[in-house]
């Protein structure tokens, strides 16, 4: 099979510039276009000196670019992936890592990210893929968003154990914590009042968007209610994230239990590991991978236990897992491109 022209839109945040690094071990890709707004005419190297490779200048995006590729990744504002959407070609393949396709209902979308969806009739023709959850329909979809970071860390461990009914779900707690490239490079005029290095601070408490998409994929398989808080805080380092769940067990449920119960649902996944059980986890496990690492604690409370995860939110939670599901959709080997072993 011959090489599959890309592009990539939003090349030179830090999402895009991690997504070309791993576009360039993948035998099966060839970077056609970069494209950016403020950075056009500049090298990619500009942005990471690293990068080594002669790739294209960044330029403007264009409807015609779309005639030479058969996968667009953006890596865009809010909104921008909508517009893109509507001018697909039936060749392309669109892989969002934005949240424009992530909320499968536009009164949604427009209560979390307090912007109208302008591309609705296309939110049918996308999927939402965290690929150890629900790659199985993939081909059906043109367009593939990427699920955020943290609900990424959140709902692989959750959702096995939601799916068997085995904890109770009126109180269940994620505190989270990522390094500050989760905001992208506008982080510091975002948080300028804060002093990112040397502080941890909570952010969006009860009202950050990532709420939206883990709440929904959660009611995926528990149609009853349930209640989940999570709370995001940005902590001192550039990247990766540890998200410590509290959850409470049911009856004759215990801490090996889950541990074996998410052993067996992620036997065959590539990139979930289950740790022995009170492992403690650090990001450091992670860094630089598309890895999840998972971990079972017991709690001084007989019916809780406290599930650890970690991954790097700029690969397992962003370029990485855009990479897998492209791997998934053109039936690559779902490790090319993201070589590390766990």
């Amino acid at each position: 099979m011959s090489k599959l022209n890309v592009l990539v839109a939003g090349a030179t945040g830090y999402i895009g510039v991690q997504l070309v690094k791993l576009l360039l071990k993948h035998k099966k890709i060839n970077i056609k276009y970069l494209c950016g707004s403020s950075s056009i005419g500049k090298k990619i190297s500009n942005y990471d000196i690293s990068i080594k490779k002669k790739l294209p200048i960044i330029s403007k995006f264009t409807k015609s670019k779309l005639q030479d590729c058969d996968i667009i990744f953006t890596a865009l504002p809010n909104g921008e992936a909508q517009k893109i959407s509507k001018i697909l070609l039936k060749k392309n393949t669109l892989i969002d890592l934005s949240g424009d396709f992530r909320v499968t209902d536009a009164k949604s979308y427009l209560k979390w990210y307090k912007q109208k969806h302008n591309a609705i009739n296309n939110i049918n023709k996308s999927i939402y893929l965290l690929p150890e959850i629900n790659k199985k329909n993939i081909n059906k979809y043109q367009i593939i968003s990427c699920p955020g970071c943290y609900p990424t860390s959140i709902l692989l461990p959750l959702i096995p154990i939601i799916q068997k009914k085995i904890i109770k779900l009126n109180n269940i707690i994620v505190d989270s914590k990522s390094g500050y490239s989760g905001a992208g490079r506008d982080v510091h005029k975002k948080h300028s009042n804060k002093n990112l290095y040397e502080s941890i601070s909570a952010y969006g408490v009860a009202s950050h968007r990532h709420n939206s998409e883990i709440e929904q994929e959660i009611r995926n398989f528990i149609p009853r209610s349930f209640n989940i808080t999570f709370t995001p805080h940005l902590i001192p380092m550039f990247r990766g994230i540890l998200s410590t769940i509290y959850v409470d067990l049911k009856k004759n449920i215990n801490q090996n239990k889950i541990i074996n119960l998410l052993k067996k649902y992620y036997k065959n996944a590539k990139f979930v590991k289950i740790m022995k059980k009170d492992q403690l986890l650090s990001t450091n496990d992670v860094i630089n991978t598309n890895n999840c690492f998972i971990s079972v604690c017991k709690s001084k409370y007989k019916n809780k236990i406290i599930i650890l995860s970690v991954i790097d939110n700029l690969i397992k939670g962003g370029s990485g897992q855009a990479v897998q599901n492209m791997n998934l959709k053109f039936k690559f080997p779902e490790k090319e491109g993201l070589a590390w072993n766990i």
